[in-house]
């Protein structure tokens, strides 16, 4: 059967299949414009939702880092189903502390807007408080070393001494950044430390007057035979113009050989302390090394400039850390500068502190710092070339005013007099905390030296005046000090002069207060 042809005037339409397929891809097209504009209006309106609305807010700047998810949880478990309100500022805060805590370090910290700004005190021109460093280690907070003539130094507090509670409040477990919060304050404001020292068996309280503890960090004085005494109590941003005014001033005196005293100086800037090792260490040797995780150490090189060419001993102790230490390990291996004293605290770490944008404060160890010749002195410390120990009378722990020491009483504050005295060389039979009639006489001896009140009891002025003369007798006597002047004269070949007569101290006093 022949095929049908369309006859001439009629319009030709496409075959069915080929129709229904152009209409197919006419809806397709605008369907997907649809489902384009739908998906782009959504995505707006999600954003804006999440990012304006308050509950939210967290979920868009989450990282997506599966490690985070617990954390998220438990943020999201405690905001809502812990029985009161709870501060989302202090529940981040303590997420943070707590992973700061996890390192186990005790010079990594956090510290919140307000302990951001007393930080930053600390390396300022002053500050208020008693005027110590504090470290926390093992679970308590320990001093580091008191600062020269603050109020912590004149109560007697000791480096090594833990502190146990403050105005009667336990801080064992408390970050260093938490204890100094509590220890700190305004100038004329008390505070009580409750402290343990050495082997002894029952805590003591310490009442400490705050002041203003000004950051002059170096001390200068001719002792005698041309030898200067250069004491450098910390490493902040002064320090080293501090020390080339004082090298100065000690030349237009006379000075011939030199000793630097870091003893009890905790530490400080970084910088302030390659700077002060730079003056006596020769161009091109090395100062220390500075090495971050998984590289090579970083090799710090003295370069050109003043150099001090004058014999030189270093004194240090158990309270010389951190600074201290690079310059101890400085001299002695790249300059062969005797060290005397005790050894050094041990801290062989390098912190960074980084401010948040909300005026808190990350800083954590992120690097270990090695001595001239690779050594770390990390919890080791630097042995001194020649040892000398301080007297035993000079770790004699701090007596209670307020109490009274008479005869009949028996203690320890009993004990500790009487060796207090006995270093004052008076007579007060034997040592063994029981207050009897020669520990009375030699209370009465004492008094009226000090032109006290003569009463043969212990307590209030008289015991203030008993430590004064103790802290005064160890400053004169000095062994560690003697030993490094008698070793950097005999470098200088300087002889030792004639001791001074009474007569001739009595002129020479004179002639300064004129």
């Amino acid at each position: 059967m022949d095929d049908k042809r369309p006859e001439e005037g009629n319009e030709q339409l496409p075959p069915a299949e080929e129709s229904r397929g152009h209409y197919i891809r006419l809806k397709t097209f605008s369907f997907i414009m649809l489902v384009v504009v739908l998906i782009l209006a959504t995505a707006g309106l999600t954003v804006f939702a999440l990012t304006f609305g308050d509950e939210k807010a967290v979920e868009v700047n989450s990282p997506e880092r599966r490690e985070f998810q617990k954390l998220y949880t438990a943020y999201d478990e405690i905001q809502n189903n812990y029985y009161e309100d709870v501060d989302r500022e202090e529940l981040i805060n303590g997420a943070i502390n707590g992973m700061v805590d996890s390192l186990g370090d005790p010079y990594s910290d956090y510290m919140n807007e307000e302990e951001a700004s007393q930080f930053l005190e600390g390396i300022s021109s002053s500050f208020e408080g008693i005027g110590a460093e504090v470290q926390e280690r093992n679970g308590y907070i320990t001093i580091v070393s008191p600062i020269k003539n603050s109020p912590a130094e004149k109560a007697g507090i000791q480096p090594n001494d833990q502190v146990i509670a403050v105005d009667g409040e336990s801080i064992q477990g408390f970050s260093t950044t938490e204890a100094v919060m509590l220890i700190r304050g305004e100038k004329g404001t008390e505070v009580t430390l409750t402290i343990m020292r050495g082997d002894m068996q029952d805590p003591i309280d310490v009442t400490i007057v705050r002041d203003e503890i000004p950051i002059e960090t170096v001390y200068s004085e001719m002792i005698g035979d041309n030898v200067a005494h250069i004491q450098i109590t910390s490493f902040s941003q002064d320090t080293f113009s501090e020390l080339e005014t004082a090298i100065a001033e000690m030349k237009d005196e006379g000075m011939e050989a030199m000793v630097i005293d870091v003893r009890q100086n905790p530490g400080g800037l970084l910088q302030s302390a390659l700077d002060i090792s730079n003056l006596f260490i020769e161009e091109g040797k090395e100062m220390f090394e500075v090495q971050a995780k998984g590289q090579d150490p970083e090799i710090y090189l003295a370069t050109d400039g003043n150099k001090v060419e004058i014999p030189v001993t270093l004194l240090i102790d158990g309270g010389s850390a951190s600074a201290s230490e690079i310059l101890a390990g400085a001299m002695s291996e790249s300059a062969d500068i005797k060290l005397v004293g005790e050894k050094t605290f041990g801290k062989g770490t390098v912190q960074t502190a980084n401010d948040l944008a909300d005026g808190s404060n990350l800083k954590f160890t992120t690097a270990k710092w090695l001595t001239p010749d690779g050594n770390w002195i990390h919890e080791k410390g630097i042995e001194p070339d020649v040892a000398v120990d301080y007297p035993e009378y000079a770790s004699l722990p701090f007596i209670d005013a307020s109490i009274e020491l008479k005869d009949g009483t028996i203690s320890e504050q009993v004990r500790t007099a009487e060796k207090m005295l006995e270093a004052l060389e008076y007579e007060v039979g034997e040592v063994d905390g029981v207050f009897e009639e020669e520990m009375t006489q030699a209370v009465e001896a004492f008094q009226e030296d000090q032109e006290l009140e003569v009463t043969g009891i212990l307590t209030g002025d008289s015991i203030y005046a008993l430590m004064d003369e103790l802290r005064a007798k160890i400053e004169e006597e000095d062994p560690m000090l003697l030993e490094a002047k008698k070793l950097v004269m005999e470098e200088a070949g300087i002889e030792a002069s004639e001791p001074e007569t009474d007569e001739e101290a009595e002129e020479a006093e004179e002639e300064s207060a004129e």
